[in-house]
């Protein structure tokens, strides 16, 4: 219940940021953590407290799931612009139709030029933005980089999650789990 709360409280937030050019990086991280690492926490503690799993594991898988939860939302906010079209359920750009402040568009912001965040500005919450907008806020993710440093971050999310489990005995369920972060970051490549 605890759970679901917070995921709502986060999908309010997501909607209130909407098309907001003045979100930043930390509201960002707040509402991927309150939607998708949420969720994936809980998932993995409830899978912990039905395997009857000490409180420490519990933790630990807790601590896993939050991990990749927040290496799987960046991830699929990188896929939204690089994807191929229909391949994820969406067409390319869609976030960025939909107005969501995804980082990519965040650091963009905040590295572009007056034109370069005019161009992201009219594309942004404009579900009529054509594949030419859309290429053109590629375009300038591409020029800063904003890509490379969202899945970055994903990387770092998905080691946390793998170390998060250094403390479980060996097992084959474990080494399952250890192999799920990298898949999830190698869908992007």
């Amino acid at each position: 219940a605890k759970a679901a709360s917070v995921i709502a409280e986060g999908e309010e937030l997501q909607l209130a940021k909407a098309g907001d050019l003045e979100t930043t990086a930390e509201d960002y991280e707040k509402i991927i953590h309150a939607k998708t690492a949420t969720l994936f926490e809980a998932a993995t503690e409830v899978g912990a407290m039905a395997g009857g799993a000490d409180p420490a594991a519990r933790k630990a898988l807790a601590t896993y799931g939050r991990e990749l939860g927040m290496a799987f939302q960046l991830v699929d906010d990188v896929l939204d612009y690089g994807g191929a079209r229909g391949s994820l359920g969406k067409n390319t750009g869609d976030d960025l139709r939909e107005g969501k402040m995804t980082l990519p568009v965040i650091l963009a912001l905040g590295s572009g030029t007056s034109d370069e965040k005019a161009a992201i500005a009219s594309a942004l919450g404009n579900p009529d933005a054509g594949d030419g907008e859309v290429e053109a806020v590629i375009s300038i993710f591409t020029r800063y980089d904003t890509l490379v440093q969202t899945m970055e971050k994903a990387e770092r999310h998905a080691e946390a999650a793998r170390v998060a489990l250094a403390g479980l005995p060996a097992s084959l369920e474990r080494d399952i789990l250890f192999d799920v972060p990298e898949f999830c970051t190698q869908r992007a490549y």
